[in-house]
């Protein structure tokens, strides 16, 4: 038996339709070509060689300038002139109260500073009265020594800061009586020809191994009163501690020279 089928016109249109919505076939595209990678030797740099400088375990790097290492005061003097005035007592600077500040002999500018010091561990007084001291950068710009261990203070004063100016990220100091560090990245400032401060200096400050100041831009000379300012000053100048009618000690100052550039 045989049957016949016939499409009926309407199934017909609607077949031919749907046929022709359909896509096309597509041919991949061909993967993009890799760009070549230049040889290794087009980012490699062999000159100037950094110099060598040793740094032994517990020990001194082999360019620092010693200024005390608990043996005399020679590296020092008053800033009245002659002589430094405070004590060498059992290998340890300390300071005389209300002598004056003294100050290296010789003259920096951009430098690694490192030094130790002591507040004295019977506690007298409170606030900026206990424990008080500074390192002044150039003779100008103090990063503050204070007994900062559970001593309220205004805090752009305690230990750490740039006195008057920058707070500490924390305080990292120790109990009265301890040794502590700082160890300090001083860019010193840059003049233009007329007088005018073209680049502030800026300092890194790590106390006790902690950093508490990053790259901080100096707004100008310390001063108690008033606001801080610029007024044109040689490229070096010497370092400066304080007294401050406070008797601590310190040991184990040196100072490396360096030559930054200023990229700001």
């Amino acid at each position: 038996m045989r049957f016949a089928f016939s499409l009926l016109p309407g199934f017909a249109l609607a077949s031919s339709i749907l046929s022709a919505a359909e896509p096309a076939a597509t041919v991949p595209a061909a993967p993009a070509a890799v760009p070549a990678l230049p040889p290794p030797e087009l980012t490699e740099i062999w000159t100037p060689v950094p110099p060598v400088v040793s740094a032994p375990a517990n020990g001194l790097p082999s360019d620092a300038i010693v200024l005390f290492n608990g043996k005399n005061l020679d590296a020092w003097e008053s800033v009245k002139g002659g002589p430094a005035p405070w004590i060498l007592e059992g290998g340890n600077l300390v300071v005389t109260p209300k002598s004056g500040y003294i100050q290296s002999k010789a003259a920096f500018g951009d430098s690694q500073v490192h030094l130790e010091f002591r507040t004295p561990a019977e506690v007298k007084g409170d606030s900026q009265g206990r424990g008080n001291s500074g390192v002044f950068l150039m003779g100008l710009y103090e990063v503050q020594i204070l007994d900062s261990y559970k001593n309220p203070t205004y805090v752009n004063g305690q230990a750490g800061s740039v006195y008057k100016q920058h707070i500490p990220l924390v305080n990292a100091s120790r109990p009265p009586g301890e040794w502590q560090s700082y160890d300090i990245v001083f860019v010193a400032p840059r003049f233009g020809p007329t007088g005018v401060v073209d680049t502030p200096a800026r300092v890194t400050v790590f106390h006790n191994g902690v950093l508490v100041l990053h790259d901080v831009e100096i707004k100008g000379a310390t001063t108690y009163r008033g606001y801080p300012a610029y007024a044109p000053h040689a490229a070096k100048l010497p370092l400066q501690l304080q007294d401050h009618s406070n008797p601590l000690a310190f040991r184990n100052i040196w100072v490396r020279e360096l030559a930054l550039p200023r990229l700001r």
